[in-house]
């Protein structure tokens, strides 16, 4: 009976938090779009140099941070640091939705800036290679952020306590039973193939 009433319970929330994914999709599919196109600007445009300075800099710590760490320790790391971004860009939404745009554009910008450096060194074909690192990771982020856009958006148009409430209660029910498995998923993929090519 117990195990029943767990499996209903986990069943009927993780259908709730896809149906607020989908009433939220234009939301989530304007951080792609922005995600996405200032991808293609860092990787078309060049980039000024004091930008790739700061750039290669933000790189190197995070190498210096996972270097000579096991694989386990790896696959935490890129867990707790995906979490952490994922989280801070959902509930600082509420600033009317400004940071999950900032992010999406900043984090796109950085992906483009380094696609283009990949393939200068190795060729296209290394695009390829990069692709499973975002398979978990990116649906993740750009949910996370797209209910960060939208909540900022909800504070804007709704002052309901208990609506408020009620929509707080969908953002974290989302991350807890969509992103955070995602990002389970993509720590483990990402931390595996970096051990292993490593």
């Amino acid at each position: 009976m117990r195990k029943t009433k767990k499996k209903g319970f986990f069943k009927d929330n993780y259908s709730k938090s896809w149906q607020f994914i989908k009433d939220s999709k234009n939301f989530i599919y304007a951080i792609i779009a922005v995600f996405f196109g200032l991808a293609l600007i860092g990787f078309i445009f060049p980039v000024p140099d004091s930008i790739a300075t700061e750039i290669m800099k933000m790189l190197e710590e995070i190498l210096k941070k996972t270097e000579g760490l096991s694989q386990f320790e790896l696959i935490r790391f890129i867990f707790f640091n995906n979490i952490q971004s994922s989280f801070f860009g959902l509930i600082l939404g509420i600033f009317l939705g400004i940071f999950p745009m900032i992010f999406a554009a900043f984090n796109g910008y950085v992906l483009g800036f380094v696609a283009d450096k990949a393939v200068e060194a190795r060729g296209v074909g290394v695009l390829w290679k990069l692709l499973p690192h975002g398979i978990f990771e990116l649906p993740a982020i750009f949910i996370s952020l797209g209910m960060g856009f939208r909540f900022g958006i909800f504070v804007l148009k709704n002052s309901k306590l208990e609506s408020f409430k009620l929509h707080v209660y969908d953002l974290i029910r989302v991350f807890v039973f969509i992103v955070i498995p995602l990002l389970i998923l993509a720590a483990i993929i990402e931390g595996s193939l970096i051990s292993l090519f490593d």
